[in-house]
């Protein structure tokens, strides 16, 4: 499943992940406005969350299609609470990547959950080819429930030791991306870095990218001044995040900047319940 793409970037990696949101509320008019939001960042790789699949059609496929990138995708093994919301058991849910690098290797995580909660959730690894060493790429979208931080704990356990089991021996960090569900305080995002607290991997850390952002840039992605938010009366909260191992050789990976983006209406249309986040990366060399 993949598309080719002929344009070229500056060196460095540019990273957004983007929970799309689904099939809910004005589904076709967004998925116009979360192209627009797309071809604007011009990214290099994307994590996505909360992509659909119906009808023979796969909303990251069409995307990959319209920017030029490979793509992959992996679909929830456990869809059938999702497709109960909006009423269609044809309507397929899952995690994709986007990457403008040939994508060589992939594997699925089903995350654990209980009973309760469990709805399918999962993590997806890409490894990415780019000219100089691959590049170990994640994306994960973690349980959703206020109360279940104990289920994320479990679950970003279980995603650490993912990581550590497919990062390779490569020069460039881990980057994992995703819609954690989850302040950035909580135990389960200080357990998932691994300095703040205890690491789930010993000597494993994966760094915030948004410790290095402008203290006064807005963060929240799950934000009340979003249509799409605004009626549940939740405070906002930033809870979408871009993962980076510490760099390598002559800084290879570092963040050189990350902020919001996704963050309003495209021709009068909002793209997503959530904003995207993005990161600027260091290396690898254009191709």
């Amino acid at each position: 499943m993949v598309l080719g793409r002929g344009a070229t970037r500056a060196v460095g990696m540019r990273v957004v992940t983007w929970n799309l949101w689904w099939r809910f509320g004005p589904w076709a008019e967004r998925q116009k406005a979360i192209l627009g939001a797309l071809r604007e960042l011009r990214p290099d790789v994307v994590g996505l969350q909360e992509v659909w699949d119906a009808g023979g059609e796969n909303l990251a496929e069409w995307l990959a299609g319209e920017l030029g990138l490979h793509w992959t995708w992996a679909p929830s093994h456990a869809p059938e609470r999702w497709q109960h919301r909006i009423g269609d058991p044809a309507v397929g849910i899952g995690n994709a990547v986007l990457s403008r690098w040939p994508i060589t290797e992939q594997a699925v995580l089903p995350l654990p959950a209980p009973t309760d909660v469990n709805d399918g959730r999962l993590a997806l690894y890409t490894r990415l080819a780019t000219p100089s060493y691959p590049v170990p790429f994640f994306t994960t979208h973690l349980t959703s429930a206020l109360h279940a931080s104990a289920t994320r704990c479990r679950q970003v356990t279980a995603l650490a030791e993912f990581v550590a089991e497919h990062r390779g021996d490569t020069p460039f960090p881990p980057v994992v991306t995703g819609d954690f569900n989850a302040w950035p305080d909580s135990d389960e995002i200080r357990l998932f870095g691994g300095y703040r607290t205890a690491p789930a991997v010993p000597r494993q850390v994966l760094l915030d990218a948004w410790e290095y952002a402008d203290p006064a840039a807005p963060s929240h992605t799950w934000d009340p001044a979003n249509p799409y938010v605004a009626p549940g009366r939740y405070p906002g909260a930033r809870v979408d995040y871009i993962h980076v191992g510490p760099p390598g050789p002559n800084a290879l990976g570092h963040v050189r900047s990350v902020r919001r983006a996704g963050d309003g209406p495209v021709d009068g249309v909002w793209p997503s319940d959530h904003a995207a986040v993005v990161a600027d990366l260091a290396g690898p060399p254009a191709a």
